[in-house]
């Protein structure tokens, strides 16, 4: 019958009830299986008292004879009571024999025969693993196929066609070889199949035009005729039942029965089902065990048996000869076979057979020791080892199987470190003679523990795999284990990607601009996707194809080209999402025209077009509307004949190339450009296609603010049965709330902010409340945002907040495993109203699914669409003192006051300095020049806003020059700031805040910096206070006596100055030398004299002098103290020296000056070269002057260190000066 549902009670008037059992069943009262209500719940709970019903409808049904019910706990105030009704129907049965020789070739008529589709039903049970089930063929090696391979059912499907060699193959199923009924149906609609196999079903569509219906009129069931055309197959014939066996609804059997001439009977059939049954009987557990007697002081040993397990270790068998005069151990080790023999007085001997044994098949196991030989046959291949006996045996009385009683461990086999063993056992043969399981179970010979006989409770873990995203299914008698490598997924089930969703969430991690994988639906289908992430101020995605160059459009005989298509590194459905998600979308396209049109000039007909993402012809062009047949030229007006809308519609027998952009995002990508109009006389065109580019991420800034505990967003039930994952973004001041909330009957999912410090995510799929915890040092609730995963499945659940570890929870081994919601999904709340969340969410998606919190708060009271402060969180990313702006949507650094520019304020500004060239940068405009400089009183009225009480000063340097000046800061009172270089290579600060006293002079170190290698330097004054900072190590802290503001500041000097007004002798000549080598990231307070001066447009303040050269980055460089030629760029755009003295904005001249301002230009020329050459012979003559005082420097530095002290000293006696 076919049994429904079941129903049990407790024993009448008593305290007798069960309160969980097992349910078997079997079809011949022999080799009993189990059914489960889910993939892996075995048990059914029983009762709780001795009167009420407890009544189960059993979904999937099943067919049986006999029914076997196993208390597995009662009342322990009482007895096992149980009273039990079965509900069922009746179920009709044809049977089919097949003996591994034997067929069915099934005729059909022509006019039965449903063209469209078919449907194939069918029965089978089995203990052979290999078979062929049906077979129907066709034209040109088409055929359909049904085979069992190793316990799985394989359907291949050959459509016939020449360019697809090998057939499509349907696997489903496992462990089809246990004697029991499996049903099978397949579903032919042209090229559409579906293939079922018990609850399983696999759906798949061929490839091209293949029609799996269009085959011959014939098809065999159980093995392939040996007459007429036929597909070579090296498979053995099915041996085994069929059942109710049915095509298009014609039954076979029926047909078969009764001789009918449509089917042809091969071989031997019969009409049952009667072929002799074995035994199994299952290990359960590590600890369980067979103990069989055997025939004592024999002179051999014989052992039969076979096997099938999924874990790689275990102990088989061992035995003890007479005497203790040695022992045979059998092990699976590593999926391997090992026969151990050991003797007293003599090294143990080993054979080793087989490999892969853990693969849940059967496999057959013979051993043997007899005389000075043993040996062991797996599965048909023996291995032997000779004289390995030392002397004669007598085999033992007792043989221990799968594992050793608790008391045995003085036995050899029983201290095996490798366990129990975890599996079936079968057709067991001691001697010569085979032992009875049944009598085993009714204890008549040998003992157990911890088994199943007549059962083999092997299940597949693996089937359905729960490995997601192509990981591999691995399993153990326990559990089972996904192996993710190479699948870009990670977790317990390959759910979580390894990759963030777009270029923008890769953007505020702080990544620079390069190659990456992004995954736009997260734990979706959609593979992730390899772009390029161009991060400037906004993050753009760009996705190449295989059509870069430029594609040429020429006739051929007449004729014109076949079009290019063009094909995407992401495929179309990941190139949606990509665009679906982005703010904004565009594609360029250049296309040059010689006498070829866009559009006819008769009645404006489209000669020209694009296809996009849906296949669609388009015929608009650039900004222009959809659909507008019109370029960008003919909506501005704009085209080189106004007659037309389109400038290569004029028809012109000359070159004309336009650029548009494409931007219509439900059109994007192009998938191909159509240029047809080039079969004119000399006519021509050509076209080139940019990369697709998508700017931003709407849902990673997709928010809500929540602004009541009673207000909340709801959604559609989230469906996350087997696999669930939940990720946002939260921001929040208050101490409590639920993020969001989703309730079943008695399932639910919850993720809560449960106290300042703990988020929680507790949930319930049917085994019990379960939660995990992640507690941190310092509080959520600090209005900054916070990330939150939380990922569940049938292996664990875990969660992760920020930054902190994750926090995982294993799942049980034999529980529920689906979580089964039916409620609305509510954000920001719950259904009860109560502890609502206070703040902020974003970007939150669900198993990869983005929601639009915007959308729905808009229409939702309490709630309101957005939420501004980024830079609380973000602001991190702007770094060297680049400032955080807020966006609507994000950050932005602006590097206005930075010495770096780039997104994040990352990329420093270097340059190359020549010899005798500078950049000086004036504070303030030149006052007018009719006042004199010297005017001090003028000077304090008019600049007296520019004091300074404290200053931050950065560079960076590299250089092998000495004394060498790298930074002066003046001032119109004779104050000064300067950084050198000495003669010896070491640092010098020099510091003068008041022009009646002498400058503060600062020693740093006595290591030599002009060495080739790149130096960073830091000072920051505060009143009197100097702290510096050289190569990034300690702060060095330092007062100045010379004052404690900076008054009047004037301009800033890098590189050679000429006549610095009040300066030392020192910085006098190392402004002599000037600087030669590279300076980057120069900052004085607001002021950035590198960037105002090698930026584009230049600036009014900073003025150029000689050679000054970009340079990529400092540290790039070359050799040392020289720039890398293809690193640099000279500032006036040509090389050589700009115009000294000019602003770098006027540095270049116009070609076009007359000639009489070409002759006054030259003769004003001739006399600044003569000034400048009087100045440089005096500077000059003031070094050399200095220099006479100074020792030649050799290699010992504390000589050179002397020579300049004892110079300083002769300069000024007073001058006060610090060593560090």
């Amino acid at each position: 019958m076919e049994v429904t549902a079941v129903a049990t009670q407790g024993g009448y008037g008593s305290s007798d009830w069960v309160t969980s059992y097992l349910l078997m069943f079997s079809d011949g009262g022999r080799n009993w299986k189990q059914y489960r209500r889910e993939e892996s719940i075995w048990g059914f709970p029983g009762n709780t008292n001795a009167d009420s019903v407890v009544h189960y409808r059993l979904q999937p049904t099943f067919e049986a004879r006999f029914l076997r019910f196993l208390p597995l706990t009662w009342n322990p105030k009482g007895r096992i009571g149980m009273r039990i009704e079965v509900y069922g129907c009746a179920y009709r049965s044809e049977m089919v024999h097949f003996d591994g020789k034997s067929s069915l070739l099934y005729t059909f008529n022509l006019k039965s025969v449903n063209p469209i589709k078919e449907v194939i039903s069918l029965k089978f049970k089995t203990r052979e693993n290999n078979g062929i089930l049906l077979h129907r063929e066709g034209p040109n090696d088409k055929h359909i196929t049904l085979e069992l391979i190793k316990g799985k059912l394989i359907l291949f499907l050959n459509s016939g066609h020449a360019n697809l060699p090998s057939p499509d193959s349907l696997m489903l199923g496992s462990l089809l070889d246990d004697e029991h009924w499996h049903s099978v149906l397949i579903e032919l609609l042209n090229t559409d199949v579906n293939f079922t196999v018990d609850t399983h079903t696999h759906h798949f569509r061929g490839k091209g035009e293949s029609n799996y219906v269009d085959l011959d009129y014939k098809i065999s069931f159980g093995g392939i005729p040996g007459h007429g055309k036929s597909v070579a197959f090296p498979h053995k014939n099915f041996h085994g039942c069929f059942e109710n066996l049915y095509y298009n609804g014609v039954d076979i059997i029926d047909l078969s029965k009764k001789h009918k001439p449509q089917v042809l009977i091969m071989g031997n059939v019969s009409f049952s089902c009667s072929h002799t049954q074995t035994v199994p009987m299952t290990f359960l557990s590590s600890r369980s065990y067979l103990v069989l007697p055997g025939t004592s002081r024999e002179d051999k040993v014989s052992v039969i048996f076979q096997f099938r397990t999924w874990n790689r270790a275990g102990l088989l068998l061992t035995s003890q000869f007479q005497h203790r005069s040695g022992a045979l151990i059998l092990v699976l080790s590593d999926g391997k076979l090992k026969l151990s023999l050991s003797q007293p007085g003599h090294p143990a001997r080993d054979i080793t057979a087989g490999a892969g044994l853990n693969d849940g098949q059967w496999h057959s196991v013979s051993l043997s020791a007899r005389g000075n030989h043993m040996s062991m046959m797996v599965d048909g291949e023996s291995a032997s080892l000779a004289h390995s006996l030392r002397g004669q045996i007598e085999s033992g009385d007792t043989y221990y199987l799968g594992g050793c009683p608790d008391n045995n461990s003085s036995h050899p086999g029983c201290t095996n470190s490798l366990g129990g063993f975890q599996g079936c056992l079968r057709l067991i043969s001691i001697g010569d003679e085979a032992m009875d399981p049944i009598s085993v179970q009714q204890g008549a010979l040998g003992s157990f523990r911890d088994l199943q006989i007549d059962t083999c409770g092997l299940t597949d873990r693996c089937l359905p795999s729960y490995c997601e995203h192509g990981g591999v299914c691995s399993q153990s008698w326990n559990t089972f284990s996904c192996d993710c490598m190479h699948t870009g997924y990670t977790g317990a089930t390959c759910h979580s990607s390894l990759y963030e969703q777009s270029c923008e969430a890769h953007w505020h991690r702080g990544n620079s601009s390069g190659l990456y994988y992004i995954d736009s639906d997260g734990s979706g289908p959609l593979e992730p996707s390899l772009v390029y992430c161009n991060m400037t101020d906004t993050a753009w995605t760009s996705v190449q194809h295989n059509g870069s160059q430029l594609v040429k459009v020429k006739s051929l005989n007449g004729e014109s080209t076949h079009p290019v298509f063009f094909k995407y590194i992401a495929s179309m459905d990941q190139l949606q999402t990509i665009i679906d998600y982005a703010d904004n979308c565009q594609q360029e396209l250049t296309f040059h025209c010689k006498k070829s049109r866009l559009s006819t000039s008769q009645d404006g007909t489209p000669v020209s077009w694009w296809v996009g993402r849906t296949n669609e012809t388009h015929t608009y062009w650039g900004g222009s509307q959809p659909d507008a047949q019109k370029c960008t030229c003919g909506l501005e007006g704009n085209c080189i004949d106004s007659q037309y809308y389109c400038n290569c519609d004029a028809d012109r027998n000359e070159w004309i190339s336009n650029t548009v952009v494409l931007s219509h995002k439900k059109h994007l990508p192009v998938t191909q450009v159509v240029m047809r109009d080039t079969g004119q006389p000399h006519s021509e065109a050509a076209y080139s296609l940019g990369p697709l580019l998508c700017s931003g991420d709407n849902s990673f800034w997709n928010s809500a603010s929540f602004n009541t505990e009673t207000s909340y967003l709801h959604f559609p039930t989230f469906r996350g049965e087997l696999s669930a994952d939940v990720s946002f973004f939260f921001k929040t001041t208050a101490s409590s709330g639920v993020f969001l909330e989703n309730l079943g009957i008695t399932d639910f999912i919850r993720l809560e902010l449960r106290a300042p410090t703990e988020v929680t995510f507790s949930f319930d799929v049917g085994n019990g409340p379960c939660e995990v915890t992640v507690q941190s040092p310092t509080a959520f609730n600090d209005n900054r945002w916070h990330h939150v995963k939380a990922d569940r499945n049938v292996k664990e659940a875990s969660l992760q907040v920020g930054q902190h570890p994750r926090k995982t929870q294993p799942a049980p081994a034999d529980g529920h495993a689906r979580l089964q919601l039916n409620s609305q999904l509510f954000v920001g709340g719950t259904a009860s109203r109560q502890r609502g969340f206070l703040g902020c969410i974003r970007s939150l998606r669900l198993n990869g699914l983005a929601l639009d919190l915007e959308e729905r708060a808009t229409m939702t009271p309490g709630v309101e669409p957005g939420c501004p402060g980024h830079c609380s969180t973000y602001g991190h990313l702007c770094r060297n003192g680049g400032r955080c702006r807020e966006k609507r949507r994000g950050i932005t650094c602006d590097c206005t006051v930075s010495a770096y520019d780039g997104p994040f304020c990352e990329n420093d500004i270097s340059a190359y300095f020549g010899a005798g060239s500078s950049v000086i940068y004036n504070f303030q405009e030149h006052y007018n020049d009719t006042f004199s400089k010297n005017s001090s009183s003028f000077a304090a009225l008019f600049h007296e806003d520019l004091t300074l009480t404290g200053e931050m000063a950065t560079l960076s340097f590299r250089t092998t020059g000495t004394p060498s000046l790298l930074l002066y800061v003046s001032s119109f009172y004779e104050e000064y700031l300067s950084v050198i270089l000495a003669p010896n290579g070491s640092l010098q600060i020099r510091y003068k805040l008041d022009r009646h006293r002498e400058p503060d002079v600062f020693n740093f170190g006595f290591k030599n910096l002009a060495d080739g290698q790149l130096h960073h330097v830091r000072i920051n004054r505060e009143a009197a206070v100097m702290f510096v900072e050289v190569n990034q190590n300690a702060r060095r802290q330092v007062i100045l006596s010379s004052g404690t503001e900076f008054n009047a500041v004037k301009s800033l000097m890098l590189g050679t100055i000429l006549e610095p007004l009040g300066a030392d002798p020192d910085t006098l000549r190392a402004g002599a030398r000037g600087f030669t080598g590279c300076l980057s990231a120069v900052r004085f307070g607001p002021a950035v004299p590198l960037k105002a001066a090698l930026r584009s447009g230049g600036h009014s303040q900073v003025t150029v002098r000689g050679h000054v050269a970009t340079a990529s980055r400092c540290a790039d460089e070359t050799g040392p103290g020289a720039p890398a030629r293809e690193a640099t760029r000279p500032l006036s755009g040509r090389s050589g020296p700009t115009d000294e003295g000019r602003p770098l904005v006027n540095a270049d001249r116009s070609d076009s000056a007359v000639i009489g301002g070409v002759i006054a230009v030259v003769i004003f020329i001739l006399l600044c070269i003569t000034a400048i050459a009087i100045r440089i012979y005096q500077q000059r003559w003031l070094y050399q002057k200095n220099e006479t005082n100074i020792p030649k420097t050799g290699d010992n530095a504390e000589t050179a260190l002397k020579s300049e002290l004892n110079m300083q000293c002769t300069v000024n006696e007073s001058q006060k000066e610090y060593f560090f």
